[in-house]
């Protein structure tokens, strides 16, 4: 099977997907335009903001497409071969992730914008409030560790000759420069919008091809910006630590709304590629489809281990903190659920295929020793040089890179914004010292982790990340489950999709916990994940056995508002 015959049906699969099974999700909820949302109902001009669907679509995309779908689905093909991850992100993403995703976004809108653990409060009640805050906070931790070091690593690289040009480069110095300038172009939007009030088309011609050119212009000053990562580490949780706490009209927004456009970019780059390149003969697969069920020692079964390193390119719990964090603060009517929350997940999706594309068509010498984020950014150039032509592989390298950059750099502020709310739910304080005190913390505590922990950790966590990250999806299904059971609504479509997702990550758990503790040569870092997993499989337990009792009409709790 050839990659342009498998990038197509995949595009059939989203495209009927979307219109089909999103269609009849969206029904399930009864979706009402002259419904009152929290955009309205709440509008504060800081966090509660009526948006327009298709630049919140870019913002919400770019929140939640961070380094899962690129390192996930890299990671898992070089491990079980391409196609079990081909297969697992094709049936996940139509009937579990983009179900999840939608399914939180709309809870959160009925419930006022709050966010999914609030949800799980109201109706499992103040302990099953608590625990789910604290596995969501536990969570984010984790997404906040992996994504720095990742990022940090992205901005660090000696200089280099690039396929014999014979100039000095610093590919990571290009990137940093140009993600820096991406930020400040962003700021810019954010202040002429809320000033000027252009329209948006305009705002769209001037700024989106601005980007592109801070790309050209990072690679003309590659070597100003030469730190080692720790140092970057630093000054991106410092990054955080503002960014977090500005009203969402300066940064978040026109952030999100620009780096949407990099990663359609991507998308196109990706698509045409595939197409272009391998019709013209250019592009082979280079990879084995299937490397067998159990690969490796520890870590290396097909079930549970594909699913939760895959991670966010299938299914992913932080969507749904993006859903009832920031985005449903900012739905205008109840129908745009559907395209924001469904859509989005769907484009995610892509984004996974097009980074196992990049797999794919890899020699086993061009993955050697590579990390997933120079795997993605070296395949996108290498798409993107299929179109443009080989004089122009500079750009087209420093943009793959670029992209991945974008993906996972968006992440981290939203994070560590969602990180602040859920500390000020859990503990009930308010204000601005609240929240500065509340974001301190967020971003301290991975801040001292990476800078005890060393470049490269995120490797040493990335399983215990995703299986946190997919269980976090089935808890909150289960929070839906129970709110449609008590308000007398059908619920099959969110339960098995919790089902399977549960017993996958639980399973995850289980293991990692057994190799922390019952392997002689478990490394340090194995030994805290299994502390950590053994926090987690607590804390969900707790949760299922909360939601079971409802589900199964063994508490005596009283019916839910009607949905």
């Amino acid at each position: 099977m050839s990659l342009p015959l498998i990038a197509g049906l995949f595009l059939v699969l989203l495209a009927l997907g979307y219109h089909f099974y999103g269609g009849f999700i969206a029904r399930q909820y009864n979706l009402d335009d002259g419904a009152v949302t929290p955009a309205h109902a709440k509008q504060d001009g800081v966090d509660f903001i009526p948006t327009k669907p298709f630049y919140l679509l870019g913002q919400h995309f770019s929140a939640i497409a961070a380094a899962g779908p690129i390192a996930g689905p890299i990671l898992a093909a070089q491990q079980f071969g391409w196609l079990p991850a081909l297969m697992w992100i094709s049936f996940g993403v139509v009937f579990i992730g983009a179900v999840h995703d939608l399914s939180t976004l709309i809870a959160s809108v009925r419930h006022g914008g709050v966010s999914i653990a609030e949800v799980v409060r109201e109706h499992l009640g103040p302990r099953a409030g608590v625990a789910m805050l604290l596995f969501i906070w536990v969570a984010l931790i984790y997404v906040i560790v992996a994504f720095t070091d990742a990022t940090a690593s992205t901005f660090v690289s000696g200089d280099a000759d690039l396929a014999g040009l014979t100039f000095r480069f610093n590919p990571g110095g290009a990137v940093a420069a140009a993600s820096i300038m991406y930020l400040v172009l962003a700021v810019v939007m954010g202040v002429v919008d809320r000033f000027l009030k252009p329209p948006l088309w305009l705002q769209t011609v001037l700024f989106v091809p601005a980007t592109l050119g801070a790309v050209w212009l990072g690679t003309q000053v590659s070597t100003v910006l030469v730190m080692d990562a720790k140092a970057w580490s630093v000054l991106i949780l410092a990054y955080c630590f503002v960014a977090s706490l500005t009203p969402v009209w300066i940064l978040l927004q026109p952030r999100g709304y620009l780096g949407g456009f990099v990663l359609y970019a991507a998308l196109a780059i990706g698509v045409v590629g595939i197409f272009y390149g391998g019709l013209k003969g250019e592009l082979s697969i280079q990879q084995p489809a299937f490397n067998g069920f159990q690969v490796g020692g520890a870590g290396g079964a097909l079930f549970p281990f594909l699913f939760v390193t895959i991670a966010c390119g299938a299914c992913s719990g932080f969507h749904g903190l993006v859903c009832s964090g920031t985005t449903s603060k900012q739905i205008d009517k109840e129908s745009h659920v559907h395209p924001v929350g469904y859509g989005a997940m769907l484009l995610e999706g892509f984004v996974a295929v097009i980074a196992l594309a990049t797999v794919m068509i890899a020699t086993k010498a061009d993955l050697t020793g590579k990390a997933p984020g120079a795997v993605y950014g070296m395949g996108l150039g290498r798409l993107l040089v299929t179109i443009i032509g080989p004089e122009h592989l500079l750009f087209a390298t420093t943009f793959g890179a670029m992209a991945f950059s974008t993906f996972v750099f968006d992440t981290l502020d939203v994070s560590t914004r969602l990180g602040r709310y859920i500390l000020q739910e859990l503990t009930g304080a308010k204000g601005r010292t609240a929240a500065g005190l509340a974001t301190a913390i967020t971003c301290g505590v991975p801040m001292l982790f990476v800078l005890l922990a060393g470049t490269g950790a995120w490797r040493s966590f990335w399983t215990l990340f995703g299986t946190s990250n997919q269980l976090l999806a089935s808890l909150s299904l289960l929070g839906i489950c129970v709110w449609l059971k008590k308000s007398g609504k059908r619920y099959a479509y969110a339960l098995l999709p919790m089902l399977f997702v549960g017993a996958v990550t639980l399973t995850s758990l289980v293991l990692q916990i057994r190799d922390a503790f019952f392997v002689p040569e478990a490394t340090a870092a194995v030994r805290l994940n299994g502390v950590v997993a053994l926090v987690l499989l607590a804390l969900a337990l707790s949760l299922f056995v909360a939601g079971g009792r409802v589900l199964l009409n063994r508490d005596g709790a009283r019916p839910a508002p009607a949905v």
